[in-house]
């Protein structure tokens, strides 16, 4: 395809911005009102245990004696013996009675040994700043509902009844990740120490329910996810911060619907919010599409001190889109398409992810997607940019609009805020042989990619309105991906995949 064919395709896009912002307006009216009917009730549990205060039982509270690795001065892990009170007890069998429990903040942690469980109606409440601590070695989430359940074969088993009506608020929670090497033992999200459900990856854990609220919680320095949920429909995550995390934010799977997420603030070393349909297999329990999904008041912003060993020394945040199929033994396959979204004031998002990849950690060559996915009726607007950020394009689109981007940079001549097409990275870890490089992408693979838009670009520095031609033709890259005749000497490798753009 000649550029002259792709801009005038591009200036032929015959869908207003009056439309554009209807259609998107609604759609996050639609999402909102669902999860309002689904929570609204929730929020005034949450209220009323937090103002009724049915707080642990302190017989149940027992003390121990272990060892924790926290780094010294010079910043080497160090181990030192720490006297501390668990709670987890307590705190269950509170829940039990009165179906409710509070927390109040104090001078020392509430150390956990294994995760609380919420049945449905229950409400989890805590003073924002009473911290939980997961004990060394622990290896499990810090709290979950009930009935989680996976579908390594596809399907959920139909006698596993969903959770409903559950309240998590408040609260300080760690993993005990002291540092960027050190984790305490605490690497995964299990459900239970043993026999723990496949897949189950968060420090707090929603999977299998209908009508859930987290919010006003804090997780610092965690291995695992920060808020993981699938398989969930009608859910307010709200008010959530993230102090170093050491994995992904937010962090939704598929089979999920009708869920708001908003006011998302700190840092991660992963994806700050993520709506994976599809996952790699060692971290997802499900499978499935992702739709009707309100994603709005995202801020990325600094971290407030240099840490040279996050590979996102500046803070800034990312947003994935993992769309994809999943295909089973003997053959069964799965879509995971992501519809009907809005994703909207966001601000210092440095990649928008929306690309194919396969699995790394087990083998691209063994999990992957056949085809890859599609994302349907995806709107982001009121955009804020004090940095260059992108958007990485390298799925199926069936509609993706962009609308009211302010950026507070002069934009150079090779700035570009879209790179639609087929991508190639090759990951080298420590190995200097080629033959022991990874691709990181899917560069073979062709994409096609309908309904685009970009419209209403501010520079502020100069007060610049940019064109809707203007923007398309000055901060749109669509390339066809093509092999790289030096690979190895030079990377990445390149490949074949094509881009069939259509307005």
């Amino acid at each position: 395809m000649n550029t002259k064919t792709i801009w005038g395709m591009m200036v032929a896009l015959s869908v207003t911005q009056a439309v554009w912002s209807d259609e998107a307006e609604a759609l996050a009216k639609t999402i909102q009102a669902q999860v309002d009917h689904a929570t609204a009730d929730l929020l005034a549990t949450g209220e009323k245990t937090r103002a009724q205060r049915p707080e642990p039982d302190v017989a149940l509270v027992r003390k121990g004696v272990w060892t924790e690795r926290w780094p010294d001065a010079g910043g080497v892990s160090q181990p030192r013996t720490v006297t501390g009170e668990v709670w987890t007890a307590a705190i269950q069998k509170t829940l039990d009675r009165a179906n409710a429990v509070y927390i109040p903040a104090r001078g020392r942690p509430y150390y956990l040994d294994n995760p609380i469980v919420l049945k449905s109606g229950q409400s989890f409440v805590a003073a924002t700043n009473a911290e939980f601590r997961l004990c060394p070695n622990a290896n499990t989430c810090m709290i979950r509902n009930e009935h989680v359940a996976g579908s390594n074969e596809g399907h959920i088993p139909q006698e596993v009844p969903y959770d409903r009506d559950i309240v998590i608020e408040g609260g300080l929670w760690t993993t005990l990740g002291t540092s960027r090497k050190e984790w305490n033992g605490n690497v995964r999200g299990h459900t239970a120490r043993t026999n723990g459900v496949h897949g189950c990856h968060g420090v707090v854990l929603l999977n299998h329910i209908q009508g859930a609220v987290v919010r006003d919680v804090t997780v610092r320095r965690s291995r695992i996810y920060g808020v993981h949920i699938s398989d969930a429909s009608q859910f307010l995550v709200e008010g959530i911060r993230f102090d170093e995390n050491g994995r992904d934010g937010v962090h939704i799977n598929g089979n999920s619907s009708y869920g708001v997420i908003r006011d998302i603030r700190g840092t991660t070393y992963d994806d700050f919010v993520a709506l994976n349909a599809w996952e790699w297999m060692n971290v997802a329990p499900v499978y499935g599409n992702i739709h009707h999904m309100l994603v709005e008041d995202v801020f990325g912003g600094r971290r407030p001190s240099a840490d040279i060993g996050s590979p996102y020394p500046d803070g800034t945040a990312e947003i994935r889109l993992l769309p994809g199929t999943r295909t089973f033994a003997g053959g069964r396959k799965v879509l995971c398409e992501i519809s009907d979204c809005v994703l909207r004031r966001l601000i210092d998002i440095r990649t928008v992810k929306a690309y194919d990849q396969p699995n790394l950690e087990v083998g691209r060559d063994k999990d992957f997607c056949d085809p890859i996915g599609t994302l349907r009726n995806i709107f982001f607007s009121d955009l804020t940019y004090e940095r260059p950020g992108r958007f990485q394009i390298a799925a199926n689109v069936d509609g993706f609009s962009i609308r009211d981007v302010r950026l507070g940079f002069k934009p150079s001549d090779a700035f570009r805020l879209v790179e639609i097409g087929p991508m190639s990275a090759t990951c080298k870890g420590n190995a200097t042989d080629p033959s022991k490089w990874a691709e990181l992408f899917s560069p073979d693979k062709d994409i096609t990619v309908k309904g685009f838009r970009l419209e209403n670009i501010l520079i502020l520095p100069n007060k610049t309105r940019v064109s809707p031609d203007d923007a398309m033709q000055r901060l749109v890259r669509i390339a066809d991906q093509s092999p790289n005749p030096d690979y190895p000497k030079t990377t990445p490798r390149g490949g074949t995949g094509k881009v069939l753009y259509l307005p």
